[in-house]
């Protein structure tokens, strides 16, 4: 058995900022040590804004290598770019958009719009074009990202993939089409449980009150560890890492580390 996920805790959404700064950053440097690059999975909800306080705003010694990064989507709407679903359009005016120009700009890989109306050829398209940036498919079972940076629904789901979902058996693809999707808009993609539970580092930023049920069947119930974010916590192990506020794990009985990292 591995060491179990780690879970911080802050007082705070703000308080929480500067440590996630330190971890990103911790993981970017490693990469460009390792490959030169750093390649980021993002997902929507309220990450990008808990994200874009601590690239853009905590201000330490330490410099975001914005030109080195490779960014792509955790899970995307099969909506236009520039649509208020779609996720692209939240990291673009959270993040993307105020990366003051000295930090460069990093490469970002949207959906391909051409595939609207055919979810299916979107994510075997996304799917391709992971295989083009993480090597040849006979060569790489699962592509690793350097980090994938997650959030965690009212029900435990995470990317899209959602509790009890027949996704969540497979096994081979990468990137999974998704027409019911319990959440509007029914239409999405998805990077699959294998791949989203094989990243170097995989974070999950969850604040606020009303996830503190959520967060108890998490990490205290067996139930909980059959629900995807609890599943990401099962197969990755101490590769996880949790940003909370203390609100969101309140009466939780997994030891929490309160504080800086």
């Amino acid at each position: 058995m591995g060491k179990p996920p780690n879970l911080f805790s802050f007082p705070s959404a703000d308080e929480l900022a500067p440590s996630l700064r330190t971890y990103v950053l911790d993981a970017q440097d490693s990469s460009l040590d390792r490959h030169g690059v750093f390649r980021v999975g993002v997902s929507g909800g309220s990450l990008p804004k808990t994200l874009a306080k601590a690239l853009l705003e905590v201000k330490d010694d330490r410099q975001v290598r914005f030109d080195k990064w490779e960014v792509f989507f955790a899970d995307e709407r099969a909506v236009p770019l520039d649509h208020e679903d779609s996720n692209y359009k939240l990291v673009k005016e959270e993040i993307l958009d105020k990366i003051p120009s000295e930090m460069g700009k990093p490469t970002v890989y949207p959906i391909d719009v051409r595939y609207l109306d055919d979810i299916q050829e979107m994510a075997d398209q996304y799917e391709q074009t992971l295989v083009s940036v993480f090597a040849a498919r006979d060569s790489v079972r699962l592509p690793m990202f350097d980090l994938l940076l997650l959030g965690c629904g009212p029900d435990g789901h995470t990317c899209s993939l959602f509790p009890g979902s027949p996704l969540l058996r497979e096994t081979d693809a990468w990137v999974l089409p998704i027409s019911d999707s319990p959440k509007p808009p029914p239409k999405r993609i998805t990077l699959s449980l294998p791949v989203a539970s094989h990243g170097i580092k995989i974070a999950f930023v969850a604040t606020g009150g009303g996830k503190k049920d959520i967060m108890k069947q998490i990490f205290d119930t067996e139930e909980g560890r059959q629900l995807p974010c609890g599943l990401i916590n099962t197969f990755a192990q101490e590769r996880v890492s949790w940003f909370v506020d203390h609100p969101a794990i309140e009466g939780i009985s997994f030891p929490a580390r309160r504080g800086s990292l």
